[in-house]
């Protein structure tokens, strides 16, 4: 459990490092890009071993309705983390969120929690849903109003949901693979 804790801490650290200490981060330049990517790299593997290692108290186990309802938000969470990503013009639903990328993480972390019931399960997936909270709310706290970008072609919007089935199925026959049937 401590690897995974600690992987959880770093993965918090690294992406908080300049908001909550922006001098420190500037000072590092473009190298500081570099030492950032490393910690999240370094956080994911710790992430990764930690949880596989990790026990705890199983609290609910899978069940066929709770992976459905997981599955519906894994395609809902990646759709809303898609609509954030390219810089200007977004689709619809891109132009009505601030966040997109954090709220699409934000839904992943609570399928994830549903389908999982364990300890380790919490401090990974409910450590990692926390961050994506305070980091919304560090945001909006330095960076002040919202100007919503203008939107992008209907046409885009069609590219996005076909794009976002095709990921999330990849995603699933990868975590098959893995050893975690994402299907009921």
């Amino acid at each position: 459990m401590t690897l995974l804790i600690l992987g959880v801490a770093l993965w918090w650290g690294a992406h908080l490092f300049k908001r909550l200490a922006p001098g420190p981060r500037a000072a590092m330049g473009n190298a500081g890009k570099g030492v950032v990517a490393l910690l999240l790299v370094l956080s994911v593997v710790l992430m990764v071993i930690g949880y596989r290692g990790a026990e705890g108290t199983v609290y609910w186990g899978r069940s066929p309705a709770l992976v459905g309802i997981n599955n519906l938000l894994m395609l809902i969470a990646f759709y809303i983390y898609a609509v954030g990503g390219p810089k200007g013009q977004r689709v619809w639903l891109g132009t009505k969120l601030r966040h997109p990328q954090l709220t699409g993480f934000s839904i992943w972390a609570v399928g994830h929690l549903l389908v999982n019931g364990d300890t380790p399960s919490f401090v990974l997936f409910g450590g990692l849903l926390i961050w994506a909270l305070a980091e919304i709310v560090v945001i909006n706290a330095q960076d002040g109003p919202w100007v919503p970008p203008d939107r992008a072609p209907v046409r885009k919007e069609i590219t996005y949901l076909v794009v976002t089935a095709v990921i999330v199925a990849v995603i699933m026959v990868i975590h098959n693979w893995l050893g975690v049937p994402p299907w009921g």
